[in-house]
């Protein structure tokens, strides 16, 4: 993992589990749009769609994570 990806993983981890669900919203907003700015040809950077997606997986993984601590 980038370093990057270290401090985002990492911030993830301090949210509470309603924060992370109110990131995974706007994640999946941030993709839709992509998706869309892709299929007219409007999007430059076809690579953020990856690191999106990316992103959602890690965020569900969090979520995931502190539900299982929880129990």
């Amino acid at each position: 993992m980038a370093v990057k990806t270290k401090t985002y993983v990492k911030g993830l981890k301090d949210k509470t589990v309603d924060e992370l669900k109110q990131d995974l919203v706007a994640a999946k907003k941030e993709l839709f749009n992509l998706r869309f700015q892709n299929a007219t040809n409007q999007l430059d950077n076809t690579a953020r769609i990856n690191e999106v997606r990316k992103n959602i997986a890690r965020i569900q993984t969090v979520i995931t994570q502190n539900q299982r601590a929880a129990q």
